[in-house]
């Protein structure tokens, strides 16, 4: 067998094994939470009598593990099941919801990922000149604040004293393309800020440690300029550790939207989690923890097959 295709099935059997014990260990953290959904419907007030009988209703008196893996079951065939709480079908309720968080997401990628590679350019040319030590500060700063201080701040200076775009991230299907992306503005400059750090970095050390190589040092007494090597010679060799690092970063956009869907009041995933988490609704909570878990684990097994690929010792073996 090549060893490309050895490597990614490997990659693919890990991810799935992941996944498996990503879905277990939320439904045992569930389990482990005080009270149920028959709880949370009926109150603090409600009889044992009562209790007992939408326990029943609700399925939830059969054993823990027996519901774990029904639920598995039905995972597997693409059925989600559906909400203890409303009886709405997890399915379609999700999917609204996680497209409404993949817009989100994308829009933060499209503005953040061009930028932080711009940047880690631009950091590179200036090393250890004040540009480079200023995008470095700034981006740390950014990043060391907690997103929902951020979200806060910008929503009254921005939204409230500039009047610029609105507080709330309210989008619906009627909506133009235009009045969508002015009502995500501000979760996307807070995603944006959150994730551009990181990539940056990223992005200028590996530059920076191509340009060590021998064959830039060629380049450089050529008589190219400065930038030309870099973006000519460099950049195109540290794809591979940049592509890592910005999978892991749409990674995090997606499953890491939660705090700020909620300070937005976002109608995505992670506010349809949240909502979910409070009234004890379990299979909701395990639909939305298993697609987030499979979104990470995905995007985290891209960057593992890109990587891969730009081996050239694996692509051309002896």
């Amino acid at each position: 067998m090549h060893p490309i295709i050895k490597l990614v099935s490997q990659r693919l059997a890990l991810g799935f094994l992941l996944l498996f014990g990503a879905s277990a260990l939320i439904f045992g953290l569930t389990e482990a939470l005080p009270g149920d959904a028959a709880q949370a419907v009926l109150g603090q007030s409600a009889t044992p009598e009562s209790l007992a009988n939408l326990r029943e209703e609700m399925g939830l008196n059969r054993p823990a593990l027996t519901r774990y893996f029904e639920w598995l079951g039905g995972i597997v065939q693409g059925d989600m099941g559906t909400s203890l709480t409303n009886k709405l079908d997890i399915a379609e309720s999700v999917s609204s919801r996680l497209g409404n968080t993949l817009f989100l997401a994308f829009w933060a990628a499209i503005v953040s990922v061009p930028l932080a590679i711009f940047l880690g350019l631009v950091a590179v040319r200036y090393r250890n000149r004040w540009p480079d030590k200023l995008i470095s500060a700034v981006t740390l700063t950014t990043i060391s604040i907690p997103e929902f201080l951020i979200g806060y701040v910008l929503v009254y200076f921005i939204a409230v004293k500039l009047g610029m775009f609105s507080p709330l991230a309210m989008i619906n299907d009627s909506m133009s393309i235009w009045q969508k992306l002015n009502s995500i503005a501000l979760p996307v400059i807070v995603l944006t800020m959150v994730v551009l750090a990181h990539m940056m970095r990223m992005t200028r050390a590996a530059i920076l440690n191509v340009m060590q190589s021998a064959y830039v040092e060629t380049a450089e007494l050529k008589g190219l300029s400065n930038f030309k090597v870099i973006w000519r010679h460099a950049f195109p060799n540290a794809i591979a550790p940049i592509v890592n690092v910005v999978m892991l970063n749409l990674a995090y956009l997606v499953v890491g939207v939660v705090v700020v869907e909620v300070v937005f009041v976002y109608p995505g995933m992670g506010q349809y989690l949240v909502d979910h988490v409070t009234k004890r609704d379990v299979p909701v909570v395990l639909a939305c923890g298993v697609i987030f878990a499979a979104i990470y684990i995905g995007l985290n097994m891209v960057a593992d097959i890109v990587a891969i690929l730009a081996n050239p010792r694996l692509r051309h073996p002896k």
